[in-house]
C-alpha cells in the first residue's frame, strides 16, 4: 500500500570536532576525535531522543572514530549494541583533506562551489564524484531498508552522508546537494515507504 511504511530511520550526525568547529575538510577515520563540545552535542540529542520518545530497533553507525564515539552514548541510552557499516565512510575531500574552507577559496576560487555545480565529474583529486557518493549512500540506505521492515532504526553519520540521504529521499537534483545543511550532533528523520520517502525533519539542534 502507499502509505504502508517500511521503514523510520534518524539520522544522527556525530559531535563536533575541532575540523568541524574550524570548517576545515576531512576524510579520515580515525582522526579527529569528539571533543568537549561533540561530547556536549551528543548528550542534548539524547536527552532530546528521550524526550521526544523516539523508539529504535536497531543503531548503526559509520566506521569512523568521532561517529563511533557518538553511537556509543547513544547505544547506552537505550541500552543496545550498535553495529558499524563500513561503507558509510565520508566522502574523500582529494587535495582538500586537512584545509579550511576559506584555505580552498584562498587558493582555488569557487572551488568548492565548482564541485557541487558539477557533481558528476571528480574534481580536485577526489576518489568519487559527488553523484558517486550521493549513489553509494544511496544503494547502502536501500540495504538497510530491505534488512529493517517494520523497524525503527537510528543511523549516526556524517553531515554529507546525511546529505546524499536527503537527496535520495526527495529526489534532489545532484548538484543541489551544497545546500542541504547539517550541523553536527543534529537530527534528521526520513520515513520510506514501498516507492518513496517523506523527510519529517532536517538537521534539528536541540537547545
Amino acid at each position: 500500500m502507499l502509505f504502508d511504511r517500511k521503514c523510520k530511520i534518524t539520522y544522527i550526525c556525530h559531535g563536533a570536532t575541532i575540523y568541524s568547529e574550524e570548517f576545515r575538510y576531512s576524510d579520515a577515520e580515525h582522526y579527529p576525535p569528539l571533543n568537549e563540545a561533540g561530547y556536549e552535542e551528543i548528550d542534548k540529542i539524547c536527552e532530546f531522543l528521550k524526550l521526544r520518545g523516539v523508539k529504535n530497533d536497531k543503531i548503526y553507525t559509520s566506521p569512523a572514530l568521532r561517529t563511533v564515539q557518538s553511537a556509543e552514548l547513544i547505544a547506552k541510552l537505550y541500552k543496545k549494541d550498535y553495529e558499524i557499516i563500513e561503507d558509510l565512510h565520508p566522502k574523500s575531500c582529494g587535495v582538500w583533506n586537512g584545509l579550511t574552507f576559506d584555505q580552498i577559496e584562498e587558493k582555488t576560487h569557487s572551488a568548492v562551489e565548482d564541485s557541487f555545480l558539477n557533481p558528476d565529474k571528480k574534481l580536485y583529486g577526489e576518489k568519487e564524484s559527488w553523484s558517486e557518493f550521493i549513489t553509494r549512500v544511496g544503494s547502502v540506505i536501500d540495504k538497510v531498508v530491505a534488512d529493517n521492515i517494520e523497524n525503527r532504526i537510528i543511523i549516526v553519520t556524517h553531515p554529507e552522508v546525511i546529505q546524499a540521504a536527503i537527496c535520495n529521499a526527495i529526489g534532489l537534483p545532484h548538484a543541489m546537494v551544497g545546500r542541504v545543511y547539517i550541523r553536527t550532533g543534529s537530527a534528521t528523520q526520513i520515513s520510506y515507504y514501498e516507492n518513496w520517502a517523506s523527510l519529517k525533519y532536517s538537521g534539528y539542534v536541540p537547545v
